[in-house]
C-alpha cells in the first residue's frame, strides 16, 4: 500500500435532475479503477454535484478545497497528496482561468501526477499545459455555442406559442394546456380582489385555509403569489428576459394554452402591483414614500391616525397612534406611544367610535365622487397604440425584406427608430394598464361597497386589508387633537377633534 501514489479524485455533474448524485458516483467509481490501474490510491474524493463549471458566479466549493489541498500537498489530517485523477478535463474545468489555477496548484512541487480516462499527463510540460489551456478555451466556446443553440431553440418554440418546459403551473391540469377549474377560479378571484385593494397576504391566508399549495407541494407565501400574478402566462402571453414576447406585427404572441384571465385583467393587476408604493404623511408633516405593507392588520386605522397634541414650541407630536390592550374594556383604544418610543404618551381615543365615524366619512366621500365623477369610457389612446405597433411591424418587415439591397436603411437609423417606437409602445401600454385599473374600480358600485363593508357573510364581506386599502387611498393621515382629560378614550366622543387629511382627486 505504501508503494501506491496518494492522489485525490475530482467528480462533477452540471445538472442532477434526479437529485441522486448518480453521475458523480459513477465518475468516482471510474476514477478509483483508473487510479488502481496506474498504481495510485485515492486518499480523498472531491465532488461538486449539480454545479456548472462554465457559469460566472458559480462557486464550486469542493473544487476550491481541492486546490488548497494540492497547493499544500497534504490533507488537513496530514495525509500526503501527490496528484489528481479525473474522468475528463471538462469535468475539472470549463474556464481557462480555472485551468491555470489548477495547473499552478498541482505543479507547486515536482513529481506531482495527473491523469484522466485517456491516461497520465505531465502538467509540468509546457506543451501539455498549453494543450490543456487551449482545450479549456475550446470547451468554453463550445459551452457558449450550446447555450446559444438552446436559447434559439427555446425562443423559436415560444414564438410558435409552444408550452414552456418545466413543472405544471398552478391553475392548469397535468397536460399544462387545459385549466384546473378550481385553481383557475381561485386565481381569477385573486386577480379581481387585488385590483380592488385586497392584500396578497390576506389572499395567501385564505388559500392556506382552503388547502391550496403550490404544484411543488409548498405553502403559498405573498412572494410566490406575487410571482404567480406577475406571470403573463395567466393571460396567454409569454415573457422572455423580462419582456413580453411579440410577433412580427409587434403584438404579443398568443400561447397554445387556455388563459385564466384576459390581457386587460392581467395588465390591471400589474398596474396595481407597480403602484402599491404610494405616499404617507410623515411625522414632520412632509408627504413622502409609503412603505409596502405586508402585515395582516387587526385594526382599521393603525398607521393612519396621528397624535395632534402640541409640543413645546408649538409643533404637534405627530406620532402614529397604536392600539393598546385594555382587558377591562370591550373596545379597543388608539393611543400615542410613550416618549421612549417617539411619542408623547398623553393622547388616547376610543377606537370603535373613531373607526365608525371615519368609515362613514370615507363611504360618504366615495358616494359623493360616484355621483359627480364622469363615466370611465374606453381608453382614448387605443388607436394611437395600434398605429405605433403597426409602424414598428412595417419597419421590421421592410428591414428584413431589403436585406442585402443597396437602398436598405442604415443600421443606426433602423435601431434608433426601433428603440423610439418600442419606448412609445411601452409607455402607452403602461397607461392602458392604469386605465384598466380605473375601469375595474369604476365597476365596483359604491352601494355594493357599503353593503360589503358591513356584510355578515365571510365570502362577501371586505376583509381588513381591503378596507385599509380604501382608507389608505382616501387619507394621507387623520390628525387626532386632544379633547381634554376624561373626554377621550372612555368619555364623550367628539368627532370635531378628528382632522382628516384627504388625498387629492
Amino acid at each position: 500500500m505504501d508503494d501506491l501514489v496518494p492522489v485525490v479524485s475530482y467528480e462533477r455533474a452540471s445538472a442532477d435532475k434526479a437529485k441522486d448524485e448518480h453521475t458523480v458516483a459513477d465518475q468516482h467509481e471510474y476514477n478509483r479503477t483508473n487510479a488502481a490501474r496506474l498504481g495510485w490510491r485515492i486518499v480523498r474524493s472531491f465532488s461538486d454535484n449539480d454545479k456548472s463549471a462554465a457559469k460566472e458566479g458559480v462557486v464550486r466549493d469542493e473544487f476550491e478545497e481541492m486546490l488548497r489541498v494540492l497547493r499544500a500537498g497534504r490533507l488537513a489530517d496530514g495525509t500526503e497528496v501527490r496528484g489528481c485523477v479525473v474522468v475528463a478535463e471538462d469535468r475539472l474545468v470549463r474556464r481557462a482561468g480555472d485551468y491555470e489555477r489548477f495547473v499552478d496548484a498541482i505543479t507547486a512541487e515536482e513529481g506531482r501526477v495527473f491523469a484522466d480516462a485517456r491516461g497520465p499527463k505531465d502538467l509540468h510540460s509546457e506543451d501539455v499545459e498549453s494543450m490543456g489551456l487551449m482545450g479549456a478555451v475550446i470547451s468554453r466556446m463550445e459551452v457558449k455555442k450550446m447555450r446559444r443553440r438552446v436559447t434559439r431553440w427555446h425562443r423559436k418554440r415560444a414564438e410558435k406559442g409552444e408550452l414552456p418546459n418545466g413543472y405544471r403551473p398552478f391553475g392548469w391540469s397535468p397536460d399544462r394546456r387545459t385549466l384546473d377549474v378550481t385553481q383557475a377560479e381561485a386565481i381569477r378571484r385573486a386577480v379581481r380582489e387585488v385590483v380592488v385593494g385586497r392584500s396578497l397576504n390576506s389572499i395567501v391566508l385564505d388559500w392556506q385555509a382552503r388547502g391550496f399549495v403550490t404544484t411543488r407541494g409548498n405553502a403559498w407565501t405573498p412572494q410566490t403569489l406575487k410571482q404567480l400574478l406577475r406571470n403573463p402566462r395567466l393571460c396567454g402571453w409569454r415573457r422572455i428576459k423580462g419582456e413580453i414576447l411579440t410577433g412580427p406585427d409587434g403584438k404579443p404572441v398568443i400561447g397554445r394554452w387556455e388563459a385564466v384571465v384576459s390581457p386587460e385583467e392581467w395588465e390591471a393587476v400589474q398596474a396595481v402591483l407597480d403602484a402599491r408604493r404610494g405616499k404617507q404623511f410623515g411625522k414632520d408633516g412632509v408627504i413622502g414614500d409609503l412603505p409596502q405593507d405586508f402585515r395582516e392588520h387587526t385594526y382599521l386605522l393603525t398607521g393612519i391616525l396621528r397624535c395632534g397634541r402640541p409640543r413645546e414650541g408649538g409643533t404637534l407630536c405627530m406620532a402614529k397612534l397604536r392600539v393598546t390592550p385594555h382587558p377591562d374594556l370591550s373596545y379597543h383604544v388608539y393611543a400615542c406611544r410613550s416618549k421612549s418610543y417617539g411619542g408623547c404618551g398623553r393622547l388616547a381615543r376610543r377606537g370603535d367610535k373613531v373607526d365608525e365615524y371615519l368609515t362613514e366619512a370615507l363611504l360618504a366621500k366615495l358616494e359623493e365622487k360616484a355621483v359627480t365623477a364622469p363615466e370611465v369610457g374606453p381608453w382614448p389612446k387605443a388607436a394611437e397604440l395600434e398605429a405605433i405597433e403597426t409602424d414598428l411591424s412595417e419597419l421590421r418587415q421592410h428591414w428584413h425584406r431589403t436585406r442585402g439591397q443597396q437602398n436598405r436603411m442604415s443600421h443606426s437609423f433602423y435601431f434608433s427608430e426601433v428603440e423610439r417606437l418600442e419606448t412609445d409602445i411601452a409607455q402607452l401600454r403602461s397607461e392602458r394598464e392604469r386605465h384598466q385599473v380605473a375601469v375595474r374600480r369604476a365597476q365596483n358600485d359604491v352601494t355594493d361597497l357599503r353593503r360589503r363593508w358591513f356584510s355578515d357573510s365571510d365570502d362577501d364581506r371586505l376583509d381588513m386589508s381591503q378596507k385599509r386599502t380604501y382608507v389608505r387611498e382616501a387619507f394621507h393621515a387623520v390628525i387626532v387633537h386632544p379633547v381634554g382629560q376624561g373626554n377621550g378614550s372612555r368619555g364623550t366622543f367628539d368627532p370635531s377633534k378628528l382632522e382628516p387629511i384627504w388625498r387629492e382627486g
